[in-house]
């Protein structure tokens, strides 16, 4: 059985948005690299946007650390947004209903324009 793999780039713009870009899968063996990527270290606000356009697949799993990482940065003052999500992604999201709940962009700008629309 062949191991899913997931790579992570991240950086944060000038206005302090955590810009995470994702590549490979979601899955339970590589859940704990996308939950730590939107961990923060100071425990401060975070507004963040996850950049989904080259993730291949995702299960239950990315539901999970997504709704997490939503619940953590609400409570914290924060938000999630979610960009360029492939068709097979965002049918998952539409399935559990979290579409209706994070709000999800079809580009990276689109999301980062909406901040500073905010």
């Amino acid at each position: 059985m062949r191991q899913a793999h997931l790579a992570v780039t991240q950086h944060t713009t000038t206005d302090g948005v955590h810009v995470l870009a994702l590549a490979g899968e979601i899955d339970h063996t590589t859940a704990g690299t996308f939950r730590q990527a939107l961990t923060t270290g100071d425990g401060s606000p975070r507004h963040t946007v996850i950049d989904f356009r080259d993730v291949t697949f995702m299960d239950s799993s990315g539901i999970n650390v997504l709704v997490a990482a939503h619940n953590t940065t609400r409570t914290d003052g924060g938000w999630l947004r979610l960009a360029h999500t492939p068709a097979r992604v965002l049918d998952i999201l539409h399935i559990v209903g979290l579409d209706a709940v994070i709000p999800v962009y079809p580009t990276l700008n689109g999301a980062l324009t909406a901040h500073n629309a905010a």
